[in-house]
């Protein structure tokens, strides 16, 4: 079993090529099943976030599988592979698995060491288990690497002084008006980060917090804890000229605030400054907005040259993160080559042991004379024969299986003596295996 991923992130392409590649969460199964039931791959996950994208899989051939990931993406989203390809990163093996890991422990987000990313890996993974696509090496993969991330997480600092994208956001609000005290602003979608911008505008003085959610009922219960005031989603453009702040983060595919609508509501203010800060993938607000005097506009690409604080001391921490990292790569690296490496070697002796057998029945009939002691020598004989033919070979097959050419020896080894390997024979090897 080959594992990949193939992705894009905030590194690697612009929002406007994240945003048209983001699979949303309420329709995951409909991307989850065509990945596995019409490109050929044996298991699959989808992670969308407002600043990655990626697909992990396990794929009997790796080179081949790589490719039809990338066919997947573009397919799907109707975009030639040509113009995908360049933003497209792609991690293999033991790669892909030091890859998840850090990206579950927080060290590839925008703001390092964030800890919201766990929960949307989390999500990935429950979206893959609900929609079949998660199996043997899937299951294990995703729960060592939430233990990866526990232990990051209470082995290092590197979770202190939380930020994320949401922190980030408000730090740009205070840069931008220096002082929050006094202000209005109002988060338009009620999710987790407009949850977190809420609470950090809070604690930086911001007066009055309004929230506009598409389940107005959710806006109510999230303005119980900072006593903000709930609003119906529809209506929130008629409050906008009474914000000097906008945080957007809905899950809507398209532009929900659009500049002949601001065009108003500046007339109504008088013209006083309006920030617009979208932390949504898609975008929430049109970027035409930023054209209109005094209207600013920040997404998340924006939001990446945000200084945070702490984040050199988050660099320090990353380092002991990294050792931590690499001593779990080897733990499952070994775990997921047993899954290759017991089976051939089972089958192995399988086959050698029935060309044996197949030849001691030959030439049987031409040795009448022997008795039933010779024949069980004689038994005894081959079979040590076979044994130590094999010896070898075996030794070396797993001492070297659990390196990074392993692959190599395995797939030599079942075609030179074209080997069949019984599916179940590796869903034994991983139970057996399975610390």
């Amino acid at each position: 079993m080959n594992l990949v991923i193939v992705g894009l992130n905030h590194k690697t392409s612009p929002i406007e090529i994240r945003e048209k590649l983001s699979f949303p969460s309420h329709s995951i199964g409909e991307p989850l099943k065509k990945l596995t039931n019409h490109y050929g791959l044996n298991e699959g996950v989808i992670l969308s976030t407002c600043n990655r994208v990626e697909v992990l899989a396990i794929t009997s051939e790796l080179e081949k599988g790589t490719w039809q990931i990338k066919r997947f993406l573009s397919d799907f989203h109707s975009i030639p592979l040509e113009k995908l390809d360049e933003h497209l990163y792609v991690h293999q093996g033991e790669d892909a698995v030091k890859h998840l890991f850090r990206v579950a422990a927080g060290l590839d987000s925008m703001v390092l060491g964030e800890p919201q990313i766990l929960g949307q890996v989390k999500d990935s993974y429950g979206y893959a288990v609900e929609h079949n696509t998660a199996g043997i090496i899937v299951n294990k993969l995703y729960h060592k690497a939430f233990q990866v991330s526990k232990r990051v997480r209470t082995e290092t600092r590197i979770g202190e002084s939380a930020v994320s994208i949401s922190f980030a956001a408000v730090e740009l609000a205070r840069k931008i008006f220096g002082e929050l005290a006094g202000k209005t602003c109002m988060l338009v979608g009620a999710g987790e980060m407009a949850e977190l911008a809420a609470r950090h505008l809070q604690s930086n003085g911001v007066r009055e917090i309004l929230v506009a959610n598409r389940t107005y009922e959710k806006a109510v219960e999230l303005v119980k804890c900072f006593c903000g005031t709930a609003i119906m989603f529809r209506e929130f453009p008629h409050y906008l000229k009474n914000v000097d702040i906008v945080i957007a983060s809905t899950g809507s595919p398209n532009f929900i605030i659009k500049p002949d609508q601001i065009h108003e509501v500046m007339k109504e203010r008088r013209h006083k400054p309006m920030f617009f800060i979208d932390i949504s993938v898609p975008r929430n607000v049109d970027p035409l907005v930023n054209n209109i005097d005094n209207c600013y506009v920040y997404d998340v690409d924006d939001l990446q040259g945000v200084v945070v604080a702490n984040l050199q001391e988050r660099h320090k921490e990353a380092e002991e993160a990294e050792h931590i990292i690499i001593e779990e790569i080897d733990k499952f690296y070994r775990w997921i080559k047993s899954l290759d490496v017991v089976p051939t070697i089972i089958a192995l002796r399988q086959e050698c042991d029935s060309i044996r057998k197949a030849e001691l029945a030959k030439a049987m009939p031409a040795l009448q004379g022997l008795g039933p002691k010779e024949q069980k020598i004689l038994e005894a004989m081959t079979t040590a024969i076979v044994n130590k033919i094999l010896h070898h070979p075996v030794t070396h097959l797993k001492k070297e299986a659990n390196r990074i050419e392993g692959d190599l020896y395995i797939d030599t080894i079942r075609k030179l003596f074209d080997l069949s390997i019984d599916e179940e024979a590796v869903r034994k090897a991983a139970q057996s295996s399975d610390d």
